[in-house]
């Protein structure tokens, strides 16, 4: 079953005072009834517990070769079935040593309270905030701190271990896809909400099923909520994909089927931080469907956000709902298009769920043979649809446009057939808008199981309807 985690990130100027507090070896306060273990990684063996901090011991910060004026980041597992790390916990340490070769990374290590049933450790994940905050807020009061908190599903409903952190400094809070069951439904003083922090971003990426039932939790919780394709069904996480996993590498990959989607997020965040070169970015909209019609790649008054560690934290007094398409596989970014047609047609017809082939031709490279499916196509109307390209093609000077069969009984009857005269074309990612004419002749003749038509980059400057009105 679909392990439940929590990662936590922290960022700080100065931590060791965590630990250190006068001139005894022990520090005031009693810290027995901690459990939680805290390992520091090495960047050389990150899946290794080499050394422990102790809370109030002030020996382990040197024995452990704590650097003090380095950032530190704080990483909890979740529920585990088998007792053991899963594998995106080493994964995530090798990330954040890449991206700051300096840091202190520290692993707490709950998984005697973790490998129990899961009502029992969804209890139990209050007792591990409590050590958590123990641990940080120990002597911290004269210092100020920028705190990043990146969690995952089932911590997430926790408030205690929030509201301890949140005493005098800022406090960052990315939620990797919070668990949906049990709280769906509950009131902001149950789960995750934006006045839990002074910056709350989540990423959603397992929101299928009815509310309240689906892993992850559906509801925008933060003051940025994600939703990477929709939310709901991530790229290669198909059943199918999930087969040819099991037949190459064994039967332990089963469980892939559950948690693949879930655990996107995770990934989502790993590859944010070791492929700054191709930054994902997400576009502010009312709904996916209103997303996948390519209506939302506006960048104007912060309608779009980096994703992931280089978030720009910019607040709202609503809840900003997000959304960006992605590929099967690191690096995740992809390339927005807006595509924008009229349609003319002798004949009066309304098609839906049309299958289309696209071609784009840039400066630098092209992409061929993108698959979109074109949600409505009526005549005498204006169709806009998002097309994605995982190749950075440079400026797009070329495209053509292919409409395939939607039947095996396509034509028996009769052949339906489009006019077009110009395209409209936004990019998301560099904001262009340009227009595209047929190469040949006042329109291009899109006819469905018919050749391709090839439209070429315009000099016209796209110009607002109120612009037009006034000509």
């Amino acid at each position: 079953m679909n392990p439940l985690l929590l990662l936590i990130t922290k960022i700080i100027e100065r931590f060791f005072v965590l630990f250190v507090s006068g001139n005894s070896t022990e520090q005031t306060g009693d810290y027995s009834d901690i459990e939680s273990k805290f390992s520091i990684r090495n960047p050389e063996f990150p899946d290794e517990d080499l050394c422990y901090l102790v809370p109030g011991q002030r020996d382990s910060v040197s024995d452990c070769n704590f650097k003090n004026d380095s950032h530190t980041f704080l990483i909890i597992h979740g529920w585990s079935v088998a007792g053991l790390f899963e594998s995106w916990v080493y994964k995530l340490v090798s990330a954040l040593f890449e991206r700051e070769p300096s840091a202190n990374v520290i692993v707490v290590d709950w998984l005697d309270r973790a490998n129990k049933h899961y009502p029992k450790s969804a209890e139990n994940t209050r007792l591990v905030g409590a050590d958590v905050a123990k641990f940080v807020n120990c002597q911290i009061d004269a210092f100020k701190h920028d705190i990043l908190l990146n969690s995952n599903s089932l911590f997430l409903s926790q408030k205690t271990l929030c509201q301890m952190f949140i005493q005098s400094y800022a406090f960052f809070f990315p939620g990797l896809d919070p668990a949906g069951p049990s709280f769906e439904n509950a009131d902001s003083l149950r789960r995750l909400s934006p006045d839990d922090a002074t910056f709350v971003d989540v990423l959603h990426t397992n929101t299928r099923g009815s509310p309240n039932l689906s892993i992850g939790i559906q509801r925008p919780v933060g003051h940025v909520d994600i939703y990477p394709n929709g939310g709901t069904f991530q790229p290669g996480c198909s059943i199918q994909h999930t087969m040819k996993l099991i037949a190459t590498y064994g039967i332990y990959n089963m469980d892939q089927i559950i948690k693949c989607s879930h655990e996107r997020s995770i990934h989502l965040f790993i590859d944010s931080l070791v492929n700054r070169a191709y930054q994902s970015w997400a576009y502010r909209c009312s709904s996916k469907d209103a997303f996948n019609k390519g209506l939302c790649l506006s960048c104007r008054k912060n309608r779009c956000n980096k994703l992931g560690y280089s978030i720009n934290k910019i607040r709202s007094t609503r809840s900003t709902k997000m959304y960006l398409k992605t590929r099967e596989m690191m690096p995740f970014k992809v390339f927005h298009y807006q595509i924008k047609v009229h349609l003319f047609s002798d004949k009066n017809m309304t098609l839906l769920e049309q299958p289309m082939k696209v071609s784009l031709f840039g400066t630098t490279d092209e992409r061929d043979d993108i698959s979109v499916t074109v949600p409505s196509m009526s005549t005498n109307s204006t169709v806009s649809f998002l097309l994605t390209s995982d190749k950075d093609i440079g400026e797009l000077l070329m495209l053509n446009i292919r409409w395939e069969k939607d039947s095996y009984l396509y034509g028996f009857f009769s052949t339906n057939q489009f006019m077009i005269r110009r395209m409209r074309i936004k990019s998301g990612e560099t904001q262009s808008r340009l227009i595209f004419r047929p190469k040949e002749g006042e329109f291009g003749s899109l006819v469905q199981g018919g050749d391709a038509v090839v439209f070429v980059k315009s000099s016209e400057t796209p110009q607002s309807r109120r612009e037009q009105s006034l000509i």
